[in-house]
This record gives C-alpha cells, sequence and structure tokens, in this order.
C-alpha cells in the first residue's frame, strides 16, 4: 500500500444496497468519485445492440468492466486527494465467480497490482430498498449471492471489509467518512 492508493477508497456491495446512492451524496459533497462501469456499460451496449450484457455475455461484460475500470483507476492516481470508487477491481473477480466464468490471469494481476486502500466499504443486502430497473434485472436472491461473493473476494485480494450500517444516506455518509478520517483503525 502506497500514499496515493490509500488514498482511493471502494464502496462495494451487491445491486440495490444503495452504493451509488452512497456515491452520489459523497460527489454532492464535492469529494472526487469513480462511477460504477456496469451502468454506464450497460446503457452504451444497449444503444449500440451490442452483446457485453450481463444477460448476453457475462464474459464480454466482465472484460468491458475491466477496462472501464483499468481507465478509472488510472485517473484517480492522476489526480489528487481522496476518491471514492463505486466498486473496485475485485469486484470483477466476484463477478465472474458468481457467473460460474473462468477469471483470467489478466483481470487477476490487474486486481493484485492495481490497489485502493485496504479498508474497503461493503453495503449488505437490504429488502427495504432493493428495486430492479432497466440496468438491474438481479433479483434479491442474486443480490444476495453477489454480496457472499464479494465478502469472500475482496479479503483474499488482501482488503479488510467495513460494513455499512442499514441506516439512511446521511449516517451512512457520516460512518464512511469518520472511518476515513480515523484511518484503519476501528472507529
Amino acid at each position: 500500500m502506497t500514499d496515493q492508493t490509500d488514498r482511493l477508497i471502494v464502496v462495494t456491495g451487491g445491486p440495490g444496497a444503495g452504493k451509488t446512492t452512497l456515491i452520489e451524496a459523497l460527489a454532492a459533497r464535492d469529494h472526487a468519485v469513480q462511477p460504477e462501469a456496469g451502468r454506464a456499460i450497460i446503457r452504451e451496449q444497449q444503444a449500440i445492440g451490442g452483446t457485453g450484457l450481463p444477460w448476453a455475455d457475462r464474459a464480454l461484460f466482465a472484460e468491458l468492466m475491466l477496462a472501464a475500470d483499468l481507465r478509472g483507476h488510472a485517473e484517480a492516481l492522476a489526480g489528487e486527494g481522496l476518491v471514492f470508487f463505486d466498486r473496485g477491481l475485485p469486484d470483477i473477480l466476484a463477478y465472474l465467480a458468481l457467473s460460474s466464468l473462468p477469471v483470467p490471469q489478466h483481470a487477476e494481476e490487474a486486481a493484485r497490482r492495481l490497489r485502493y486502500r485496504r479498508m474497503v466499504f461493503i453495503a449488505p443486502p437490504w429488502p427495504a430498498i432493493f428495486g430492479q430497473d432497466a440496468e438491474r434485472k438481479q433479483d434479491f436472491a442474486e443480490a444476495e449471492r453477489t454480496y457472499a461473493a464479494l465478502a469472500a473476494t475482496y479479503p483474499r485480494c488482501g482488503y479488510e471489509l467495513v460494513e455499512l450500517p442499514r441506516t439512511s444516506v446521511e449516517e451512512r455518509l457520516a460512518f464512511v467518512l469518520r472511518h476515513v478520517a480515523a484511518g484503519d483503525r476501528s472507529v
């Protein structure tokens, strides 16, 4: 871990757990953020009639997410200050495992070499806020399986998970900022 990677903070979790809402709240308070690649890729692929979609070609979708996440990581490193990520490279490894697809060596290498702060926030499945839309077609059971895959993958990649409380966006925001300010120590 370096000072450079210590300023890169990941928020992960299954679909519909409030990650993106939290990232948007951080951005609204002028924190630098890297948005989730998956939703943008789905919109792009739908716009061009592409097959790089989680319901069409999961392996291609994972490769497109990997390419986008590599660019996002490099962009964040080129800047200064804290950057909050809506998902990180280990999410792709978890996605491939969840999809029963092999994890390419280059994806493993990317997750091993391109690091974030050791402390990663994970949003637990939360039925009260879960919902589906045009880009989120997973059901709640898949959201739970995604959470389990992420909870196994991040520690295997050397990260420590801090579970977000099931509470308001403002309280989650305060929780994250308190933990970030305290570093990897308990608060």
